[in-house]
């Protein structure tokens, strides 16, 4: 039985760990030829040796998100070398350690806002201008919990996470008629990732500080999120766009 995505191709970017990874092998288990676009060439080949090991088609492209001309460039060749691009999991993040926001510089502020708000602007910018074009697409945006409320100590963070939900439902309105579908989802704390593995490091007990305000008792595995990723990128999501999915286990539920 053919997958959800066969003929189709879709771009992950920050693909070679957690929730990228797991959405790119999500992606390719229903048939998609994927790119795995991330900054680090190391984890994000071995992202394509995983789906390729599956059975699945994949190919590796190194990009920083914050340089525009390397998003052009990711959009440039996946088209040159796939022929077209129907879905894109906009993925990249950063984050920052706990602090007040008097104590914040300069410094922080560009480095969050290049990466986790331009990057998710930038590749809107490159997928949109090729979607429009050639009958649409589904994109979704990794935002967080973050987003929808306020994360204390992590004000630039939040920022850039209140933004990627308003630049989520900006492109919702702006290419509803085109044919493309903007959406974001908004992960709590979930394992296997960069961030979980430096938040374990350095705040011993935030993990089960917050777990204790989940009411379903745990944290998320990357795996969950990208399934919610997948239906929000496939026909059975087609009158779905502009929505921010908080995918939390319940921590935004009052």
């Amino acid at each position: 039985m053919a997958g959800l995505f066969q003929g189709k191709v879709a771009v992950v970017t920050g693909a070679g760990l957690g929730l990228g990874r797991a959405a790119a092998m999500a992606f390719a288990r229903e048939g998609a030829r994927v790119v795995v676009a991330d900054i680090d060439s190391k984890n994000g080949q071995l992202t394509v040796d995983a789906i390729k090991k599956a059975g699945g088609e994949a190919m590796f492209i190194k990009t920083d998100v914050s340089r525009e001309a390397d998003v052009a460039a990711m959009v440039d060749k996946t088209v040159a070398d796939y022929g077209r691009l129907d879905c894109a999991h906009n993925n990249v993040g950063i984050e920052e350690l706990p602090h007040p926001i008097t104590e914040g510089t300069e410094e922080q502020w560009y480095r969050l806002v290049d990466v986790d708000l331009k990057g998710i602007w930038l590749c809107l910018k490159h997928e949109i201008k090729y979607m429009e074009n050639h009958g649409g697409g589904s994109i979704v945006n990794t935002s967080s919990i973050a987003g929808l409320i306020g994360a204390p100590g992590q004000a630039i963070y939040s920022a850039c996470k209140w933004g990627v939900n308003g630049l989520t439902k900006s492109a919702a309105a702006d290419y509803a008629k085109k044919g493309i579908r903007v959406n974001s989802v908004c992960p709590a704390g979930m394992k296997g990732t960069g961030f979980y593995k430096r938040m374990l490091a350095n705040q011993p007990g935030m993990a089960e500080a917050v777990v204790r305000m989940v009411p379903l008792g745990r944290d998320s595995e990357p795996e969950e999120i990208a399934e919610a990723v997948i239906w929000l990128c496939s026909d059975r999501a087609s009158y779905v766009t502009g929505a921010v999915m908080p995918i939390d286990g319940g921590f935004t539920v009052s």
